[in-house]
């Protein structure tokens, strides 16, 4: 049993305004390959997610399609749910923040904290707002009267709202994230994120007027004329899905843990690395240890959003491909770090050529020669070749998960599988099974390629589940004769 602290490990919540789309698809798949991998070396781990629910983009969502609010928050976020349960994700905890009874007392809790250290303040403010960031945006972003990242216009506010003294904080946020105590994931990330604190850290809006949010939302602890601003709301999920501010959890896996990681999109980044340290500061709570932020996925360039109108319907796809063809394709043909371009026929090529034709025919083929051939199997004196390449494979995998390159991890596991497939065509165990007194070598030969495949098949566990716990049933004690792993795209439909 490990004696190293525990982790907790978050993937962002996201806005509920619509159903989910691909790109909540690869965040979720991301964090849960991260949370397995580390749960099958031994690591204690609480990992969450949930739905955002007290905001502006689901109150005008709800409006335009006649409901209220807590029908399609109630609604939507069933649906992220699904998302969850459909891609093989495996949540300890997932908290809808309009409805679980653990998450408007932790903002309260939190709010207080804050407020009783001297960051909270109310004065007016005017400025230019994006509803679909939820934030206001500085001059030196907008582009032709836009946010750089949604369509909508942006709205002129002028209201009386509190704020948080985020500029307090300037110099302990700089500081721990130059010294990674705060670390930021890829370094790119972490540059931009001092280049924003080198411009200087302004305070910033934690409220909006009730009768703007139409009592959608956690009234300000003492003015019922303000709600919390959606933000600070949000980013209080990951201490209220602990029971925080009083709970054994809370302690346990954030204040005690060993890491706290979140993994976000590139697009939320400045209110991970800059807001949420401020708050967390604030009320004397330990900071993340850090952020892994995912590049995006774009469809002929753009990013596919519900706003954009280009979203690509994950439940779709995994009822064409299946789940592990999905979970394959995101973590293995997009880049982890950087944006990627999503195309249905790569993922085609990718089931046909790689799943089905490397993996899944290297498996038929050696499961098929055992049974022919090989009466008993050895764990000795296999070929050195295929052997190192497996153990490459093992420190490859560890690195690349380390350095959050989750592609170069299936990289290295379908290096070990195309090793394997040319080892079968060099040595051609179909022939030597035909030489008299070639019971040895052919016996050396099938057992080097099950550890390969062995091997893969724990390797692989993190990232397709079910596609390793096929291949160990198959292998274990005996390799036996099955189905196809992966089926002829038409026997899907």
């Amino acid at each position: 049993m490990t004696t190293e602290q525990p982790i907790f490990l978050s993937s962002a919540i996201p806005y509920v305004n619509a159903d989910p789309h691909l790109g909540h698809a690869l965040e979720l798949v991301q964090s849960d390959a991260v949370a397995r991998y580390q749960r099958q070396r031994g690591r204690e781990l609480r990992f969450t997610s949930g739905t955002d629910d007290n905001g502006l983009k689901n109150l005008r969502a709800a409006s335009a399609l006649g409901v209220t609010p807590a029908e399609l928050v109630a609604r939507n976020g069933a649906g992220f749910r699904r998302l969850a349960h459909a891609l093989n994700v495996e949540h300890d905890d997932f908290i809808h923040t309009a409805s679980d009874a653990r998450h408007a007392p932790a903002v309260r809790a939190l709010w207080q904290r804050c407020a009783a250290n001297g960051d909270v303040y109310k004065k007016s403010y005017r400025g230019l707002y994006c509803v679909g960031c939820e934030h206001f945006v500085r001059e030196s972003e907008i582009s032709d009267g836009k946010c750089p990242v949604h369509p909508d216009p942006l709205e002129l506010l002028d209201e009386d709202n509190w704020f948080f003294r985020l500029s307090r904080y300037q110099q302990p946020i700089l500081q721990a994230t130059s010294d990674e105590r705060l670390q930021i994931v890829p370094a790119e990330r972490k540059q931009e994120v001092l280049q924003f604190i080198a411009g200087g850290l302004t305070d910033f809006s934690i409220s909006r007027s009730r009768a703007r949010a139409k009592d959608w939302g956690i009234p300000v602890p003492g003015d019922e004329t303000q709600v919390v601003y959606v933000w600070f709301d949000a980013l209080a999920n990951y201490l209220a899905v602990l029971g925080y501010p009083n709970s054994r959890d809370f302690l346990h896996f954030w204040q005690n843990a060993g890491e706290r990681w979140h993994f976000i999109g590139k697009d939320i980044v400045r209110f991970h690395a800059l807001y949420w340290p401020g708050i967390l500061l604030s009320a004397g709570l330990q900071l993340p240890t850090r952020l892994f932020v995912h590049g995006l996925i774009t469809s002929q360039g753009k990013k596919i959003g519900k706003s954009l109108g280009n979203a690509v319907d994950p439940f779709r796809l995994v009822a064409r491909y299946g789940v592990d063809a999905v979970r394959y394709y995101l973590l293995s043909h997009l880049h982890t770090t950087k944006d990627s371009d999503f195309r249905e026929d790569l993922l085609r090529t990718a089931y046909t050529s790689e799943l089905a034709g490397k993996l899944g025919n290297l498996l038929q083929r050696v499961c098929a020669l055992v049974d022919r051939h090989v009466q008993e199997l050895s764990t000795e004196n296999l070929d050195p070749s295929l052997d190192a390449i497996a153990r490459q494979a093992e420190q490859s995998v560890a690195r690349a998960v380390g350095d959050f390159a989750l592609h170069d991890a299936l990289r290295a596991i379908f290096e070990l599988v195309t090793a394997a497939n040319r080892y079968v065509d060099s040595t051609a165990p179909w022939q030597l099974a035909k030489l008299p007194g070639s019971g040895a070598a052919l016996t050396h030969c099938l057992s080097s390629l099950v550890h390969a495949l062995r091997v893969t098949a724990r390797l692989l566990a993190p990232f397709l589940p079910n596609t390793a716990r096929e291949l160990e049933a198959r292998l274990q004690p005996r390799p036996r004769l099955g189905p196809p792993l992966f089926p002829a795209l038409s026997a899907r439909k």
